[in-house]
C-alpha cells in the first residue's frame, strides 16, 4: 500500500477490510479463525492477507493457502502398540489422500494426535480449524466412532465395515483379499499356510477370516501353531518366523496380512538358509511400492490407493450436508510376482 506522497507502508486491517469490502472488526476475527466469521468471508481475507504480505502474528492460523478447504488427517494408535505413521502403506494412502485433496483444491495436514479414546476422538473433530478428519485406521476404536457418529458427522474411517456401524469407512474388501491370497498359495501345492497378522485389528481379521475360508475350501482346516498374532513392522514378522523354527513347526507358505510383515518373514527366512520362493512361498496385503523391488519381487494384493484417497476425500467432503456418506469397498487384486512362485 501507498501512502499519499508516494511513501510505502506496511498493510493494515483497515486496508484489509477495504479490500475484502468488510469491517475491520471482522477482519480481525477471521485473522484469529474466530467462528463468529462465515468460512467463506474467513478463507477469502485469509487470501487476501497472504496476497498482500500482511505480517502474521503467532497465534494466527498458519495455513492461509486459499485453499477452499481444509482437511485433517489422524492415525489412531493401536493399543499398547508404537504408532504406525511410519509405515509405508500408510504413507501412500497419505499420499492418495493428497492427490484427491489437490484436485478438490482442498489443504490436508497430519495432526500429531494419535487417538486412544472416545474423548481423544471427539475432541479432535471438534476443536480442530479443518473442515473434517480423515482417521486412517479404526485400531480399536470401532465403538468410540460409533458413539462419535451420534454428534459428529465431520470425519470418515480407513478401515473394515463392521455389524452395527454407524459412520462412514473406506477400505478394501479384507475377507475376499484374504481368501484370494490364500487359495493361491493352496493352488501352488502348499499345504501348511502360515497366517502372520494381529486379529485384534478388524481388517485384519478379515483378512484371517479369508484365509480360513480358502482353507476350508480347499479341504485343510486352520492349524493353531501356524496362526501368529503378527504386528506392522519387520521385526516382529522376523520373531514370527523364529517361534515357527523354534518350534519346529512345518511350514511351507506364509500369507501376511501387509507387506512389511511379508518382507520381515523373507529376511528372517533368508537367515536360516532357507529360500524364497523355493521352500516358503509368501503373499503380502497392500502392495507398497517397494513390494515391486524386494528381492524377489513380492507376490501382494493390491488395493488402490488412488481411489481410496479419492473416496475418503469427496465423503468427507459430502459429510456436511449427509449426502453419499454411506461406507464403500475398494476392490482387491492378486499380483503375482516371484515370492510365491508362480
Amino acid at each position: 500500500m501507498t501512502d499519499v506522497g508516494g511513501a510505502k507502508r506496511g498493510v493494515r486491517l483497515e486496508d484489509l477490510a477495504s479490500l475484502a469490502r468488510v469491517s475491520t472488526a471482522t477482519v480481525s476475527r477471521a485473522l484469529n479463525d474466530s467462528p463468529l466469521v462465515r468460512d467463506e468471508t474467513k478463507r477469502r481475507i485469509w487470501k487476501l492477507a497472504r496476497e498482500h504480505h500482511y505480517p502474521f502474528k503467532p497465534q494466527m492460523p498458519a495455513m492461509l493457502t486459499g485453499a477452499s478447504s481444509t482437511i485433517a488427517i489422524a492415525i489412531p494408535t493401536p493399543l499398547g502398540k508404537a504408532g504406525s505413521l511410519a509405515d509405508p502403506f500408510y504413507m501412500e494412502l497419505i499420499g492418495g489422500v493428497g492427490e484427491a485433496a489437490r484436485e478438490a483444491e482442498c489443504d490436508i495436514f497430519v495432526s500429531h494426535v494419535a487417538p486412544r479414546n472416545f474423548d481423544d476422538l471427539s475432541e479432535l473433530v471438534a476443536a480442530t480449524r479443518a473442515e473434517g478428519v480423515i482417521f486412517l485406521g479404526q485400531s480399536f476404536l470401532h465403538e468410540r466412532f460409533n458413539r462419535l457418529s451420534e454428534t459428529q458427522s465431520r470425519f470418515v474411517v480407513w478401515g473394515a465395515e463392521l455389524s452395527g456401524q454407524r459412520y462412514c469407512s473406506i477400505g478394501s474388501d479384507n475377507l475376499k483379499g484374504g481368501r484370494r491370497a490364500t487359495l493361491h498359495l493352496a493352488r501352488l501345492g502348499r499345504k501348511h499356510i502360515a497366517f502372520f497378522g494381529d486379529t485384534e485389528a478388524p481388517e485384519i481379521m478379515q483378512r484371517y477370516t479369508g484365509y480360513a475360508t480358502a482353507l476350508e475350501e480347499v479341504g485343510a482346516s486352520v492349524d493353531s501353531r501356524l496362526v501368529l498374532p503378527v504386528h506392522f513392522a519387520v521385526e516382529s514378522a522376523e520373531e514370527g518366523v523364529e517361534r515357527l523354527m523354534a518350534e519346529g513347526v512345518t511350514f511351507d507358505a506364509i500369507f501376511a496380512s501387509s507387506d512389511l510383515i511379508a518382507l520381515g518373514a523373507i529376511r528372517a527366512l533368508r537367515r536360516h538358509g532357507l529360500s524364497v520362493p523355493e521352500d516358503v512361498s509368501i503373499v503380502g496385503y497392500d502392495d507398497i511400492m517397494i513390494a515391486r523391488y524386494s528381492h524377489p519381487a513380492l507376490t501382494t494384493i493390491s488395493q488402490d490407493m488412488a481411489k481410496a484417497g479419492r473416496l475418503l476425500v469427496s465423503k468427507l467432503m459430502n459429510s456436511k450436508s449427509n449426502q453419499d456418506i454411506r461406507s464403500e469397498r475398494v476392490p482387491t487384486d492378486l499380483i503375482v510376482r516371484e515370492s510365491c512362485g508362480a
